[in-house]
């Protein structure tokens, strides 16, 4: 079956555009990347020659041979943006935080709808290495019933970021809560749906910090699996990423996942080597049967975030049903912003 490349804009170039988004779409035989915008400098050709850069969303939007827009932009602009876009015919890929709040996100599912037009939240981490060994235990049943299980992503940077936007309170959708935590409670809530109950803490520890630089999530199962979610950037030693314990053992995991830093080398993400993490960061799984303990290594999986790509070219021309809901995404926004 002969293969219809989406024609594709991006409506920035900083570290997302460059890292999570233009090696795909170019390397890709399902994308074309057309165009971005670029209000300042223009460097997006050095890296594609043939990229039109513009100076405003308001010049990508009239662009009639782009299909898909990528929208990688601050949090509190993902709602205006999105809804423009929509409103201009094009498909829309959201950066997470979706939306800051329930209301813009059923807002933008709506026009969607309406238009005749797919809204599609990029949630890349589900295809983490780490992540993927963590679900793999699980759907396998090695650790038994699951009881408690830890996410974490921990970083220290003690300083404020030169990213002003995500220092700022009066901006919606910052801190770490939606710009960490989100990426965690969506794994959690594709593994396990909408908790029973739920208790959320944030709180401000860098000097000078208007924003939460510390938040955690606790969500009760009715199964009775209790979940906790951690964020911090004042964690100088990094805690486990993955630490899960069931009727019959326990699984434990370092955030492993190498595609960031292989991306930011500059990795082709069609490298054989690329997503593959070091042997030696396997995870441990820990059984007990018949009073005895055995510890076994689970080799992780492939990394790949062109999977999340592939799965856009399916929705947009196939028609398939994407693998974020708008139910998750829904449900992910009223823990996160509190409201319904």
């Amino acid at each position: 079956m002969a293969v219809e490349p989406i024609i594709t804009g991006i409506l920035s170039y900083g570290m997302s555009g460059r890292v999570f988004h233009t090696p795909f779409i170019d390397q890709s035989n399902f994308f074309e990347l057309r165009a971005v915008v670029e209000r300042t400098q223009k460097v997006a050709h050095t890296d594609y020659p043939q990229i039109v850069s513009y100076d405003s969303v308001e010049a990508i939007l009239a662009d009639d041979d782009i299909e898909l827009i990528i929208v990688n932009t601050p949090n509190d602009t993902h709602f205006s943006f999105t809804k423009q876009a929509l409103l201009a015919g094009k498909h829309v890929l959201v950066e997470k935080p979706f939306t800051p709040t329930v209301a813009e996100a059923r807002e933008l599912f709506k026009l969607s709808r309406q238009v005749g037009k797919q809204v599609l939240p990029y949630h890349n981490r589900r295809f983490d290495s780490d992540f993927l060994s963590l679900k793999y235990v699980l759907e396998k049943g090695f650790v038994g019933k699951p009881i408690e299980l830890h996410l974490r992503f921990d970083r220290y940077k003690p300083d404020l970021s030169p990213k002003v936007f995500k220092e700022t309170s009066k901006r919606e959708g910052s801190g770490i809560l939606y710009d960490l935590g989100s990426h965690l409670l969506d794994q959690v809530i594709s593994l396990f749906g909408k908790p029973k109950t739920m208790t959320k803490i944030q709180s401000r520890h860098r000097a000078h910090s208007q924003v939460d630089d510390y938040a955690s999530l606790i969500l009760n199962y009715e199964q009775g699996l209790n979940v906790f979610i951690t964020a911090s950037l004042l964690v100088a030693h990094p805690q486990k990423s993955f630490v899960l314990h069931g009727t019959l053992g326990s699984y434990i995991k370092d955030r492993c996942d190498v595609q960031e830093r292989q991306l930011l080398e500059g990795l082709k993400p069609t490298d054989p080597l690329y997503g593959l993490e070091d042997p030696a960061m396997e995870g441990l799984l820990t059984i007990m049967e018949d009073g005895q303990r055995e510890d076994v290594s689970v080799p992780s999986f492939k990394g790949d975030y062109m999977c999340l790509f592939d799965e856009v070219y399916k929705t947009v021309r196939l028609g398939k049903s994407y693998f974020v809901t708008e139910e998750q995404i829904i449900m992910q926004l009223t823990i996160l912003s509190g409201s319904k």
